[in-house]
């Protein structure tokens, strides 16, 4: 994965942990895809402020997933949804081609519904 992206990422778990100064520079740079010369002109610090700003900024982000690891455990929650969404369509195949069960029917459709909730969260 890119240190871009990677960083976008972390931004969005724990920028609210930056000021804000810092979340709207890493913002420009990372998201907005800004030179530190465009940054500059845009906030009025110097170019090697924003350098500085940014390296600071990136260091509390990965610190904060090192300590928390909320991306992480983000993204493994999200491949245990999507093998638990590929299950859920072995059986509802299986129910079609084989079993035609209405009560099989009624618990994948609960069972769908709360596993668009958990993706909600």
């Amino acid at each position: 994965m890119s240190k871009n992206f990677q960083v976008s990422e972390l931004l969005d778990y724990y920028g609210e942990l930056l000021t804000d100064k810092q979340r709207e520079t890493v913002e420009f740079y990372y998201n907005d895809d800004l030179s530190l010369g465009e940054i500059a002109e845009n906030t009025g610090i110097s170019r090697q402020g924003v350098r500085d700003s940014i390296k600071r900024s990136e260091a509390v982000l990965f610190e904060a997933e090192e300590k928390l690891g909320l991306l992480q455990k983000s993204k493994e929650l999200q491949e245990r949804l999507d093998t638990i969404r590929k299950y859920i369509d072995v059986i509802d195949n299986l129910n079609i081609r084989r079993y035609r069960s209405n009560d099989i029917n009624e618990s994948i459709k609960i069972i769908l519904a709360e596993l668009e909730k958990l993706k909600e969260m």
